[in-house]
């Protein structure tokens, strides 16, 4: 189907997914999950898989997947354009034929949208600039220093910014193509595609209840670093901006000022991430009570616990347990009502 482009089926939207070797399968065939079970019921969707080459190729799990051909066959317009990332996002944007096959469909398209690292290769083509855009959270800092001028948000399992619609890492390309069949065709045919791929209609909070946060790495010996090893030795303890200063051996402005400089954050905040992150793996591990965890965490109170999970993670601390203690058998049922 290489030469001449022909029509889209008649009535059906065009949706172009742009394949490459590298790229990550989950990308690709997730959202193509998507819209071909809306096909089924009653949507009408003219998928095509295209490369810069028009032959088949081999993804990062090494399956290969065969394409439909280049560009050149697709209609004049396109609906949906789909980009979907590889992990070594470097080697995606280096390619120029890749970058040009997305800045030219993208001319043609009505929305582009990428997954995961796909934002990269927006990116590269220009047409994140001056847009806020998501990818996975471990790229978000990348992105936002590779490319300055998009504007990187580092939560959200995706964001939209006029036709443009960026999504968060691999499994949030479903998240995605759900809102756009929602866009299409209505939130009853949408939640019919997620009862049946067995997914959330709309997934409870943001990328920050899968990453783990990072710590900052002020140098060995620094007044900041000593601080924040006593926090993490113990995130229970009274650690309030003068107990630290005290212990600093400076004074609360002071110890305020450095801390900003070195991690980008003040104390409470620092403080309250580490005890974040210990809420969560106890409730991940263990079998202690929503109260016990806030205790044994320092949030002194089940409700604060809950104020900072809401607000951080955007989920309640049971629903954060349930989601994440385990997988494996016998763990008792957990139903989910998409």
């Amino acid at each position: 189907m290489g030469g001449v482009a022909r029509a889209g089926r008649a009535g059906r939207r065009v949706v172009a997914v742009v394949a490459f070797d590298g790229v990550q399968l989950l990308d690709v065939s997730g959202p193509v999950e998507v819209f071909t079970t809306a096909n089924s019921y009653g949507a009408q969707y003219d998928l095509r898989v295209v490369s810069p080459s028009g032959r088949d190729v081999r993804t990062s799990s090494g399956v290969r997947v065969g394409v439909d051909g280049t560009v050149a066959g697709l209609p004049r317009r396109v609906d949906t354009l789909v980009v979907p990332g590889r992990r070594d996002w470097r080697r995606a944007v280096a390619d120029t034929d890749l970058v040009q096959l997305t800045a030219a469909l993208a001319a043609r398209a009505t929305r582009v949208t990428s997954v995961c690292a796909g934002a990269f290769v927006l990116a590269e083509a220009g047409l994140l600039d001056g847009r806020r855009a998501a990818t996975h959270w471990e790229l978000a800092r990348e992105l936002a220093a590779a490319y300055p001028r998009v504007r990187v948000a580092k939560d959200p399992l995706f964001v939209r910014d006029g036709p443009v619609v960026t999504s968060a890492g691999v499994t949030a390309g479903i998240d995605l193509a759900l809102a756009l069949v929602e866009d299409d065709h209505g939130a009853h045919l949408a939640r019919e595609v997620a009862r049946q791929l067995v997914v959330f209609m709309a997934r409870p909070g943001g990328q920050s209840q899968f990453s783990k946060r990072l710590a900052p790495e002020p140098s060995e010996g620094s007044v900041v670093r000593r601080v924040l090893d006593a926090v993490t030795a113990d995130p229970a303890a009274d650690h309030s901006l003068d107990s630290l200063a005290r212990q600093a051996g400076v004074s609360a402005r002071h110890l305020g000022r450095l801390f900003r400089a070195e991690t980008g954050m003040t104390p409470g905040q620092y403080v309250e991430a580490v005890r974040l992150e210990a809420a969560r793996a106890l409730l991940e591990a263990g079998p202690d009570t929503v109260e016990e965890v806030a205790r044994r965490a320092g949030f002194g109170s089940s409700e604060s616990l809950r104020r900072v999970f809401q607000l951080h993670l955007g989920v309640a601390p049971t629903a954060y347990r349930a989601r994440f203690r385990t997988t494996a058998a016998g763990a008792g049922p957990v139903a989910v009502t998409p």
